[in-house]
């Protein structure tokens, strides 16, 4: 059993920072590549930025130079930290991690519940 739970999300003005995080728990034997996803009302779910077991990673355009992503493995947490904000960039934001488990020594993607990003004035 894993449990992928996220904190953050809110307000912000245009411009503005925000920070997201993400922690796993349970029977977690491995994690492996783990990232943040996103959805805008009426949108497909998009890739935001990933994060390997080893540290590289991987960013959308419109996240390139404003968007970090970073991982703590003996925490087993990852955070989505943003900068410069825009409005396209509301939308609910999920976390993601591939996961081995002790019980079936097999992976799987898990998720996170989602939280909300309004950057409004």
């Amino acid at each position: 059993q894993v449990q992928v739970v996220q904190s953050g999300g809110g307000l912000v003005q245009p411009g503005g920072s925000l920070r997201l995080s993400c922690v796993a728990s349970g029977d977690i034997h491995s994690m492996y590549m783990m990232g943040w996803y996103r959805q805008a009302p009426g949108q497909e779910r998009e890739q935001v930025a990933t994060i390997t077991s080893g540290g590289r990673t991987t960013y959308a355009d419109f996240a390139k130079g404003r968007f970090t992503i970073s991982r703590d493995n003996a925490e087993k947490t990852i955070e989505l930290q943003m900068s410069s904000l825009k409005p396209d960039d509301t939308a609910v934001y999920y976390c993601t991690a591939r996961i081995m488990v002790n019980a079936t020594m097999t992976a799987n993607w898990y998720w996170g519940q989602g939280t909300q990003v309004t950057v409004s004035s």
